[in-house]
C-alpha cells in the first residue's frame, strides 16, 4: 500500500492536485477507514506515502464500532444456490485440491465459499513472495493460481454483485461517494459527503466486498493482466475522478487500478513510467456518453440515482 500511495502521490502531483513542495496539501486529503485492523493500516500506509513527511490524518469510528458505511447489514442475506456454480467449475476445484493435498481427486474442498477463501489465501502467499515449500506446499505457481482464482471470482459474482445483494449492502457507500463528488463539483457543502469543501482527494479504505457491491450496482466490469474478470486483489481501488473541461463542463472518469501479482511479488516501485495496471470503466447508463470512461457529471449523477432507486 505504501508503494501504491507513492504512485498516487506522483500522479496527483502531476495533475497539480497535490503540492509536491509543501505540506499544505495534507489538509486537503481526507481518509476514512473501516475499523478493522487491516483497513486502518491500509489508510495509515497511504497517509504516510502520499505526502511523505506530512501529517495526513486517518479518520474512522471507534475501534470496537461497526461502521455501516462498509457493512450495513448485521446478518447475511440468504445466499443464492451455489451448488450449480460449483458443479460448473470442477476443473478449478480439482486444481485447488491438488495444491492443498497433492491429490486432484481429493475432496477436501467442495463448497464454493470455502474454495473462495482458500484461493485468496493462496493468492496472498504468492503476492507476499513466498518461495519453495512455503508457496502452496511447493505446488503453487502462477498458472494454477490463475485457475483456482476462478472460484473466488464466481463466488463474488453470485453473492456480492447481483443487484438484490449489492443494493442493500453497497447503497449507503455509493450514496456517500455520490454526495462527496457532488460536493467537489459544486464547491458547496453537501449532506452525506465525506470530507470537507475544497478537499482534493478522498480515500475510503474498505474491503473487496465493497468493491464488488459497487461494481454490481454500477454495472462495472474489468479485466486486468493476470487476474480473473472483475477480480479484486489486495490494494485494488475503484477511482472516481472529477474533471473540468475548458468549457466548464464537468466529467467523472471511473477506473479500476491494482498492482499486478508480479509487481506485488517483486515489491516493484510504482511510478508514472512504471504504473500499476489500470482500466477505464463505463458506468451503466453512461455508455457512449464520452470516450476514455468519462461521463458528464449530470449523466453520472442520474446513473447513480438509477442504480440506487431503480
Amino acid at each position: 500500500m505504501k508503494l501504491m500511495g507513492a504512485y498516487y502521490g506522483e500522479w496527483l502531483r502531476s495533475e497539480r492536485l497535490l503540492d509536491g513542495q509543501k505540506c499544505a496539501s495534507a489538509e486537503r486529503v481526507f481518509i476514512w477507514a473501516d475499523t478493522d485492523q487491516r483497513t486502518l493500516e491500509t489508510g495509515r500506509a497511504l497517509s504516510e506515502s502520499l505526502l511523505p513527511d506530512c501529517a495526513v490524518a486517518v479518520h474512522s469510528l471507534g475501534e470496537s464500532q461497526d461502521d455501516p458505511l462498509f457493512n450495513p447489514l448485521s446478518t447475511a442475506s440468504p445466499p443464492p444456490d451455489l451448488r450449480i456454480a460449483a458443479k460448473s467449475h470442477q476443473d478449478a476445484f480439482r486444481t485447488l485440491n491438488l495444491i492443498l493435498t497433492g491429490d486432484p481427486n481429493a475432496s477436501r474442498v467442495h463448497t464454493l465459499n470455502t474454495a473462495s477463501t482458500m484461493s485468496e489465501n493462496l493468492l496472498l502467499e504468492y503476492a507476499n513472495g513466498f518461495m519453495g515449500s512455503d508457496l502452496g506446499w511447493g505446488r503453487l505457481n502462477a498458472l494454477n493460481l490463475f485457475e483456482v482464482m476462478k472460484l473466488h471470482s464466481v463466488y463474488a459474482d453470485l453473492t456480492r454483485k447481483a443487484p438484490a445483494y449489492a443494493r442493500p449492502r453497497g447503497g449507503i457507500l455509493l450514496t456517500r461517494i455520490l454526495a462527496s463528488i457532488a460536493q467537489a463539483a459544486t464547491g458547496t457543502g453537501t449532506p452525506d459527503a465525506l470530507g470537507h469543501v475544497g478537499d482534493r482527494l478522498l480515500v475510503i479504505s474498505g474491503h473487496d466486498t465493497n468493491l464488488s457491491n459497487l461494481s454490481g450496482l454500477l454495472g462495472l466490469t474489468w479485466r486486468l493482466p493476470g487476474y480473473q474478470p472483475d477480480d479484486t486483489p489486495p490494494g485494488g481501488a475503484l477511482v472516481f475522478s472529477l474533471w473540468k473541461e475548458s468549457t466548464g463542463r464537468m466529467l467523472v472518469r471511473t477506473q479500476y487500478i491494482a498492482q499486478t501479482l508480479d509487481q506485488m511479488r517483486a515489491r516493484a516501485v510504482l511510478t508514472m513510467k512504471a504504473p500499476p495496471a489500470s482500466q477505464m470503466l463505463d458506468v451503466r447508463g453512461c455508455e457512449g456518453e464520452a470516450t476514455d470512461g468519462s461521463c458528464p457529471w449530470p449523466s453520472f449523477e442520474r446513473a447513480v440515482h438509477q442504480a440506487l432507486h431503480p
